[in-house]
This record gives C-alpha cells, structure tokens and sequence, in this order.
C-alpha cells in the first residue's frame, strides 16, 4: 500500500450485511488488495533471507562456529523483539493513532499525497515523538552497553565449543539493537500513517548487506562469521538510515528531550503502562528461545543451527504472510476498536484468519511432501553435508506442522494490541512458554532437535486456543462464529492438502531417478518445480469447483489490477 491509499477495508458496508458471503468476501479481498504490496517487498525480503541463510550453510553449515554465530546473532535480536518490535506492536501504534483519531490536523496529513505539504504536526503530537524516540535512545543504548560488558558471562550459559568466537561475534552485533530499535520506531510511524512501502524495503537492504558482506569481507577477516557479524552491524545501521527520509517526507519532526519530560509525557505514560505487561510476556517468550537453544546447545553439534536453517523455512511463509496481514490489520483494528465498529472489526479479523488458513495449511502439507528436497536444493553446499541435510529434516518435519498456528497467533495478538488490552496476551505468552519449556527438556533427549521444534510446535498450539478464549470474553467481537467458520474451512484445506499431496509421494522417486546424473540445481530443483506446479493445479481444481470465498477473492483482485 502507498500512502496515497485510502484505508483498508471495503467502503459500501453500510450497503453489505455484515456476515454475509458478500461481505466476507469483501474483507478477504481488502486484505488480499491492501497486503499484496507489502507482500510482495516481503517475500523479496524473506527470499534474501533465504539466501543470506543458504550462504551461512556453504560457509559454515553446521559446524561449531556456525553454532557460535547462531548464538550471538540470536541474543541481540532477543532484545530487538522486547525494546522493538514488540513495544511498537503493542503499544505505539494503537497510541499514535488516537492522536491521528483525535487531531483533525494530524488526520489530515495522512491521507495527503505528499508533496508540496512539509508543515509542522500538531505540538502534543510532535512533543509525544520527541519524547518516544529520546525514551528509545536512552534504553536502547543502555541495553547495548550492558549486552556488550556481560556478553562474557552470557555465552558459557550455552556450552559452545567455540565460545569466546562467540563472545566476540556478540560485542560485534550488539550494537545492531539499536540501529534496529530506532528502524522499528519509524516503522512505527510510517504504518499508522499507512505508508508500509519504505518499511518493507529496510530489511531487504539489511539482507543485502549481511550477503555481500558474508563473501566480500570473508577473505580479509579470520573466518567467515565474523564477516556475516560485521555484515549484520552495517545492515542495521542502513535499515533504520533507508526509512528516516520517509518519516521527515512525511512532516514528522521530533528532537532530544530531557528524561523526566519524557517519562512525564502522557503518550508515553500510556505507552509504558501498555508495554509493562508485555514486556513480561516477551520476555518469556525470549527465555523461551535462551532456554530452547541451551538445551540444544547440549543435544549435540549442529542442533542449534539446524533449528536456525529450519526456522528460516518456516519464517518465510510467516514474514510473507502472517507478518505482512498482522501489520496491514493492526492501524485498522485499532481505529476501528477506539470508534466502537465492532462489527466491521470481526469482520476484518474472521477474513484474516481465513487467509492465514488458506495460505498456511496448503504450504504445510507441501513442506511435508517435499521437505528433503527443498533443503537439500537450498542448503546442501560445501559445509552443509548429509548428517546437516538429516539434522534440519528432522527439525522441519515437527517445525511445519505448527506454522498455521504460529501465523494465528501473528494475527490474534493484534486484534488485542488494537484494543489496548497487552495482558491477555501477555498471559497466553507466559502459559505457553511454560508448556514449550516442560515439553523440550522431556523430548530433547529421545528426539534431540526434532523434540525441541514438536514442543514449539505444541505450545503454539496451546497459545492459539489461550488467545481465542480470551478474544471471546469480549462479547462486542463475534468470535464464536469466526472460530466456527475457520475451523470448518481449516478441515477443508487439511482434506484437499492432504488429496494434491498424494500424488506428490507417488512421483517422487521416478524424478528424482530421473535427473539424479544432473548437478544440483537441476537435480533437486526442477523434481521440486514439477512436483510444486501438480500440487497447485490440483489443490487450485478442488477450491475452484466448491468455489472457495477466498481463491474468489484473490482473483477479484488480480482482474481489478489488470483493469487498471
């Protein structure tokens, strides 16, 4: 979506019945429309992702320096997600936009073009940035001093053969926080104004970087992950660096402000009062991920990246999908819970998680069916030898099955983000990380990785049905009848996944003898383009004949696009 665009959702709902096919269809379309552009920039993004990933295989596979750098990347971006991406989420957004809600000024300015507009905002919104971005830079750097002194009694907590690499390769990242923080608090800004464009473009520079950096520094460093690690430093800076120009375009002008002026500002007294829960809960999740990756850690050598290569498969169809719906519906959400349309709000969350179904479940059944092959067509080079292939099999095959509800989860926080209300999930967060907790130190030992992916496969299951029974103490939110609807259609797409799969087993090994003499490219990547376009071409034919709601309103979308 570019920031001339109206906001997302269907116009004529005073002309629709809510809960009619009609109007369900409606809002998948919208957010089919509104998440096509972020989409698309997302999945460059994840792709990119992707390959800085299959460039961490050929240099270090699954190797004990692999490991090290998977640790000391991890611990920065835990960090991220508690001072960044969560507070944002949480609480920023839903803030500012009743600042936009309130003031006729500050609304006026986001539906604007852009040009030839470079007035002020109004002061209690100039006054509540300034004092947001003063209050992040002061955190931030405390955080990234203390991560950069205590990295040496950090890393022994994890066992490392190549432990003081890691240290090292920390003290490098560290400082990547908080570039990264101030990257989200723009972001921040720009997606409550509907502007989503610039944002999207950030992490493919960050990728970017890490990539080139990966091979054009590894001559000249002692090995390659330090090459990755200074790649990593860069990349953040550039990602927060890509998107100020768009926020000053945008009129917004915020300065330094002392510390008590900031902590006194009601913007962000509200901001804090909604983060402190949060940060509890996010702080369990990332003591989830410490805990997950020590017990790892003593599962053996090449667990931990294995994990890390796994997830990474499973992060680009979340950060695709699930992260690109969450952020289009989270402005939206909010303005409708603060101007009471409730009904236009189950609406626009039912279709959203109707999508996710739609999108997930089909991915999930392929995943399975064709699992060896993608890793071994993306990963397998070099360093990343069969006992790798083997390892992060194992961890995919138990990852994949929680994915749709990973996506859920992606989706449910925000329908209570944009209700003020960061308890719910907070508590949902911390019951679940102690469900994950007590399944991995009880599967690590007879599945090794394996058991820790099917615990957070497991617990994401638990946190889904916590959030739902939450969501639905609300009784302004038809939660009820949204849950009903997407079960149903969630058992259609588990039938019709598991019937274009079948075929997918059968064929298998008759390509692969087929151009089994080929290199690699070809060996693995044209059995898995074949096999990829029968599964789409028939799970496409069961949807067109029952005439699937949201296949119709993609195609509704795409003839719109073609008109124009």
């Amino acid at each position: 979506m570019t920031k001339g665009e109206p906001a997302a959702g269907p116009v004529p709902h005073e002309q629709v019945p809510q809960g009619s096919p009609k109007a369900k269809t409606d809002e998948a379309g919208a957010l089919v429309r509104h998440g096509s552009t972020l989409s698309l920039l997302t999945l460059v993004s994840r792709i990119l992702g992707l390959v800085r990933e299959m460039a961490k295989a050929s240099l270090l596979g699954t190797s004990a320096l692999s490991d090290a750098f998977s640790v000391a990347f991890m611990i920065p971006n835990l960090f991220r997600r508690l001072f960044a991406e969560g507070s944002i989420a949480v609480a920023f957004i839903p803030t500012f936009r009743e600042y936009l809600l309130k003031d006729p000024a500050a609304k006026a300015v986001e539906n604007r073009t852009g040009a030839g507009n470079n007035g002020p905002f109004p002061d209690s919104t100039g006054e509540f940035l300034s004092c947001m971005f003063s209050l992040l830079i002061f955190l931030v750097s405390l955080a990234v001093m203390l991560g950069i002194l205590l990295s040496p009694l950090i890393i022994p907590v994890f066992k490392l053969t190549e432990a003081d690499e890691a240290v090292l390769l920390t003290q490098i990242m560290f400082p990547f926080l908080g570039f990264i923080s101030l990257a989200a608090l723009f972001q921040g800004i720009l997606n409550s104004l509907k502007v989503f464009t610039p944002s999207a473009l950030a992490p493919i520079v960050l990728n970017l970087v890490v990539i080139v950096f990966s091979y054009g520094l590894s001559p000249f460093t002692a090995n390659p992950a330090r090459a990755m690690a200074i790649g990593v430093f860069t990349g953040g800076f550039l990602e927060a660096a890509i998107q100020f120009p768009f926020v000053l375009k945008m009129g917004r002008r915020f300065f330094f402000v002392n510390l008590k002026r900031a902590f006194t500002n009601p913007g962000t007294r509200k901001v804090l009062a909604l983060i402190g829960p949060t940060i509890v809960g996010m702080a369990a999740y990332q003591l989830n991920d410490l805990v997950s990756t020590a017990l790892a850690g003593n599962a053996g050598k090449g667990v931990i990246s294995s994990l890390q290569y796994s997830l990474r498969l499973q992060e680009l169809i979340l950060g695709v999908f699930a992260v690109s719906i969450g952020t289009v519906l989270l402005p939206d959400l909010a303005e409708y819970a603060k101007t009471g349309q409730w009904g236009i709000y189950s609406e626009r969350l039912s279709a959203a998680m109707n999508v996710i179904a739609f999108i997930t479940i089909p991915i999930t059944f392929y995943s399975l069916a064709e699992g060896e092959t993608l890793i071994r067509l993306l990963f397998q080079n070099r360093s990343f030898d069969e006992i790798s292939v083997s390892l992060t099999l194992e961890a995919l095959r138990f990852h994949m099955p929680g994915l749709f509800f990973i996506a859920l989860n992606r989706i449910l926080a925000p329908a209570f983000y944009a209700q003020s209300d960061s308890k719910s999930p907070t508590l949902a967060g911390i019951i679940s990380f102690g469900v994950n907790i007590l399944l991995a130190a009880v599967l690590v030992r007879p599945m090794r990785g394996a058991g820790i992916a099917l615990a957070l496969s497991l617990s994401s299951a638990v946190n889904t049905v916590l959030l739902l029974a939450f969501l639905r103490k609300n009784p302004k939110i038809g939660v009820g009848r949204a849950l009903r609807a997407t079960l149903f259609y969630a058992l259609k797409l588990l039938v019709f996944s598991f019937l274009a799969s079948l075929p997918l087993l059968a064929l298998r090994s008759p390509l692969a003898s087929l151009f089994s003499s080929r290199g690699r490219l070809i060996r693995q990547g044209i059995p898995l383009t074949i096999s990829g376009l029968i599964y789409a071409a028939l799970g496409l034919a069961l949807l067109l004949i029952t005439k699937d709601r949201q296949l119709r309103a993609i195609i509704r979308v795409l003839r719109r696009r073609k008109v124009r």
